[in-house]
């Protein structure tokens, strides 16, 4: 399971106070009779049992203190509508609660709708892999989860595919000095076809100021992909002429683009 940071919406979750069954009990009397503070202490005493709830959707959103806040609306709620004449412990009857508020805020928050069938095929795999990593300490391969559910290995990909975070293209992903580079920046287009012919134009036009030795040089280090020894003993010259004309090519070329 993976470990949460300490603080999590403002609160310490490494000191988190927990009640005792005689303290639950005391305090529901004390807020069913109207002392609001009671409820407070209800509240921070439940705190660990919401933590808990959170590590079940760890994999669903990366929005770990909204989903934490929304289970406090559950655990409030709980609160609310607990009677001790239930005979059962305040946890069994909170839990159902608190689930259901933070599924509540996964399915409305969620930006691509999946299918109810493929939702159900990607929580068996979660499940399996959490299974797996704790029987044997390593994660599942595709292969082994597709074997265990009787499913196919491209099936298994999109089904924990659904389980990623939707990253809007716009996503800052660097920043420095005033310029920020968004995920839409690094996004290339390979059928870009425009780019690549006016790349292509600009290169030949800069290829025509480079002499006859300098353009086979070229071409045999950056096409063949040959060592700068291998060009000189074809073209029977020292190393370091091939050195010394690629580098000049080279500078003749990027100043020309």
């Amino acid at each position: 399971m993976a470990r949460f940071k300490v603080e999590i919406s403002g609160v310490n979750t490494a000191q988190l106070p927990v009640l005792t069954n005689k303290e639950m009990t005391q305090l529901f009397l004390q807020y069913q009779s109207g002392d609001t503070n009671a409820k407070e202490k209800l509240v921070e005493g439940n705190l660990k049992l919401v933590l808990s709830m959170v590590q079940r959707f760890i994999y669903r959103t990366e929005n770990l203190d909204d989903l934490f806040q929304i289970g406090c609306i559950g655990l409030m709620k709980a609160i609310d509508h607990f009677d001790l004449k239930h005979e059962v412990r305040f946890s069994t009857y909170a839990v159902p609660m608190i689930i259901g508020e933070m599924k509540r805020y996964l399915r409305d928050s969620q930006m691509v709708k999946v299918s109810r069938q493929l939702k159900d095929q990607s929580y068996k795999c979660l499940r399996f892999k959490e299974e797996y990593l704790q029987m044997y300490q390593k994660e599942a391969t595709y292969q082994e989860i597709a074997d265990e559910l009787v499913m196919s290995i491209k099936d298994v990909s999109i089904a924990m595919e659904t389980l990623q975070s939707v990253v809007s293209i716009f996503e800052p992903l660097f920043s420095e000095e005033g310029e920020t580079i968004s995920l839409i920046d690094q996004i290339q287009d390979p059928n870009n076809e425009i780019h690549l012919m006016q790349d292509r134009i600009s290169l030949e036009k800069s290829l025509q100021f480079l002499s006859e030795k300098e353009k086979e040089i070229i071409f045999k280090r950056y096409y063949c992909s040959k060592t700068q020894t291998e060009i000189a003993r074809e073209l029977d010259i020292s190393q370091a002429q091939v050195s010394r004309i690629e580098k000049s090519a080279l500078e003749c070329l990027k100043k020309n683009l």
